[in-house]
């Protein structure tokens, strides 16, 4: 079945309801707004270039003059700026929340927050997002739609570097990103009633976060890439299927074959243990306790 089929088979109008995404303007995010888009929702893209983000605005109004769609600007990597980003989307109703905006390798940094800035990024941004978000979701009995990555599997949690500020290997360091966003939100929404969860990974395609490598590297191997694997209107399928299928504990949606080729598959992950889960579980905990604190000292 080719995309088109497969779009047509598998979604439904979303006229008025209202999608916010993060990272729309990159390779996949351009494919996920231009689909929401034909699909009739409203649209709130969320991005860290303001002037990129207004272009990509232009281009979806062209094609869909009547659509209603609204920048919001965010640094993820910018705890102030994140607050600043939640406190205006809770001035729209949202009724599903797409966290698609990631880094993989980039310069090293500590944030505000204390923590290494792709874990900020990739984690513990959309995590504070998705939490300052849910009364919303709550009152419209929303979603949220996270996009992982088979770059989990290259690491399990380490309590004693969390972040994992002291490895090198970008690799490793996304991958922990990634199995704390899956997770620790898989285990915070066990007992969420009103809002429901996708976890979604895209497989691997030919965006920005893919040309990482040395320029004379890529040179050679982007075109192969581009040959090999799912173009990013393809890879973005199983982000949509999510939109309209939920997933359940440790589920994903992703690409039949390998977790990189083939239609979206709900299928179940073996990648993470119970100990493990107790430990996210834990983490979520913390932070709900430490926000309800926070709270309490400013009333």
């Amino acid at each position: 079945m080719n995309t088109e089929a497969w779009l047509k088979k598998n979604t439904r109008a979303l006229v008025g309801k209202t999608v916010a995404i993060s990272g729309s303007t990159g390779g996949i995010g351009r494919e996920l707004c231009a689909i929401l888009a034909d699909l009739g929702a409203s649209l709130i893209l969320l991005d860290r270039n303001p002037e990129l983000s207004a272009a990509h605005r232009e281009r979806l109004l062209s094609a869909h003059p009547d659509a209603s769609v609204v920048c919001i600007p965010i640094q993820l990597d910018d705890p102030a700026s994140v607050r600043d980003a939640a406190e205006r989307l809770r001035e729209y109703p949202v009724d599903v929340f797409i966290s698609n905006a990631g880094a993989y390798s980039i310069p090293r940094k500590v944030c505000e927050s204390g923590y290494d800035n792709v874990f900020q990024i990739n984690f513990v941004s959309p995590y504070i997002l998705i939490t300052e978000l849910l009364p919303t979701l709550r009152k419209r009995r929303g979603r949220v739609v996270i996009v992982g990555s088979i770059a989990h599997n290259y690491s399990k949690s380490d309590s004693s570097d969390i972040d994992f500020s002291t490895r090198q290997k970008a690799s490793l360091v996304y991958g922990n990103s990634k199995r704390y966003l899956m997770f620790t939100l898989a285990e915070a929404f066990k007992n969420e009633p009103d809002v429901s969860l996708a976890i979604t990974h895209p497989g691997i395609t030919f965006t920005n976060i893919t040309a990482h490598y040395p320029p004379l590297i890529f040179a050679l191997i982007k075109h192969p890439m581009k040959i090999i694997f799912p173009k990013p209107r393809r890879a973005c399928l199983s982000i949509i299927r999510g939109v309209f299928e939920d997933t359940r504990g440790c589920e994903w949606i992703g690409p039949r074959y390998f977790d990189v080729w083939g239609l979206p598959k709900k299928k179940r992950l073996s990648t993470v243990g119970e100990s493990e889960l107790e430990y996210f579980r834990k983490w979520s905990k913390d932070y709900a306790e430490r926000k309800d604190n926070a709270q309490k000292g400013l009333s």
